[in-house]
Order: C-alpha cells, then structure tokens, then sequence
C-alpha cells in the first residue's frame, strides 16, 4: 500500500501539527461564541467584589492577578480535553501511532485551548491599560514584556501539568473534580489577588513553592503595585524559572504517552 507520501508527493509533511491544534481551537471558539465569555466571568466576579471590599489603589493587582488566574486554568482545559480524546474517542492511540511525538501532541492541546483563552487576555490586558493609568501605574513596554513571560512560563507549565494529570485520569467522572479540585486550589494558594504580605505566614511559606507566585511577584512589581528592587526583580525571576523546570520534569515523568 502506498504511503501518504507517495500518494501525494506535494503535500507537506511536517510543520502542520500546532496549525492543525490551532484550527481545532478556533472551530470551537467559531461554533460556540460562548467559550470567549466563560474565561472572562470567573476572573470578573473575583474582581467585582474585591473591588467592593479592598482599596481602589490595588485594583491593577488584582488584574494581573485575573489574567495569571486565567491562564492557570488553561490547564483543568488541557486535562479535560486530553482525558476526553483519551477516553471517550479514543484519539491518543491515533496520534500515538502517528510520526507525532509526545511533546508536539502536548503543545498542540495547549495551543488549541490557548486560541480559546486569548479574547479573555485581551480584555484584561485593555482593562489594565485603562485603570492602571489612572492609578498611575502605567503599561510600559517593561511592564508588557514581564507580563508576557509570566503568562508564557505559567502557559507551558500548567499545560504540562494538565496534560500530566489526564494521562493518569481513567474515567470521565474524573475529569471535572480532579481538574477543578487541582488548578482551584493552587489558585487560592498563590497570591494573585492581594499582595504577599496579606496572607498569614504559613500560607505565605505555602505559595513561596508555587511558580505562580513569583509570576504574581514579578509583574507587581514591573507595574508598581508592590514595590521590588531590581535585584528582587531577577530574584523573581529567576525563582519563577526554577519552578518551571522543576514542575515540568515532574510533568513529563508522570505523563504516560502511549500507556495503557
């Protein structure tokens, strides 16, 4: 039997794998406008009523905090889409048996939710702009920049983690409370919505092992909400990849690819 090369000489065979997640992610976006709007409520009703509650000056915070929040949650998506195609279709034997490899498969899940997760970004990212220039912490292109390797390293983690996770996951009951239980509460751990120092000392020894709180630190401080030197700036930094590598070592050792 000829093989698809043979069969169509002038098709491409490589570089199609993220366009084709890629697709995959707008298609759902495209058939059910709805999946924009749901990334963007939980983040708002946090901030709804913090800034009924807390003072006007931390709303920028609590911004960021809802942008990092929202890309964290892309990994209870990842999960429910890895364990379903798992699971229910059957779709992990087809890409297991496929040239694709393990870490594009991953890649591509992630960059299919990610499609899905932008419009909520951009919302939050021009509420940002607009209160945080008129609580005089301005967007700079510093600010921008730092704010864009937060979400980019927490994009890749929290991916992996999901990703991770589902491959463990045996049924479809699983999905929802294993997802919710475990991105939720590492969201209510890490500091994203109020400074580090308002959480008592041992929640505060708690986030100090969780990535998203050095990603929580370094754009508070970039934008000015909680003031950090330049040497606690890299510090940040540099924790923040840490825990990345750490995390995902972690990820791609639990991850089963073609187990049963």
């Amino acid at each position: 039997m000829a093989s698809v090369e043979e069969q169509f000489p002038d098709l491409p065979t490589s570089g199609r794998a993220i366009p084709s997640f890629g697709l995959v992610g707008w298609r759902w976006i495209s058939r059910n406008p709805a999946v924009t709007i749901t990334p963007v409520l939980i983040p708002f009703i946090f901030l709804y009523f913090l800034s009924l509650i807390s003072p006007p000056s931390l709303l920028p915070l609590e911004i960021v905090g809802a942008m990092l929040f929202t890309m964290q949650n892309i990994g209870s998506w990842v999960l429910g889409d890895s364990a379903t195609w798992r699971i229910e279709c059957s779709l992990q034997d087809m890409f297991v048996a496929s040239p694709l490899s393990r870490l594009r498969y991953l890649f591509g899940v992630a960059f299919s939710n990610l499609i899905a997760m932008i419009p909520a970004l951009v919302v939050l990212l021009l509420l940002l702009t607009w209160v945080g220039g008129m609580r005089g912490h301005p967007v700079t292109g510093l600010v921008l920049l730092t704010l864009f390797i937060s979400l980019f390293t927490l994009w890749i983690l929290f991916s992996s983690i999901g990703i991770a996770i589902s491959s463990r996951v045996r049924t479809q009951r699983e999905i929802w409370p294993v997802g919710n239980l475990t991105f939720t509460l590492l969201g209510m751990l890490s500091p994203l919505y109020y400074p580090l120092s308002a959480l008592p000392p041992i929640w505060q020894d708690a986030a100090r092992f969780l990535p998203t709180t050095y990603a929580a630190l370094l754009v508070q401080g970039a934008l000015g909400v909680t003031p950090a030197t330049p040497t606690e700036m890299v510090l940040y930094a540099g924790l923040l990849g840490l825990c990345a590598v750490v995390g995902l070592v972690i990820c791609l050792r639990l991850y089963r690819w073609g187990e049963a």
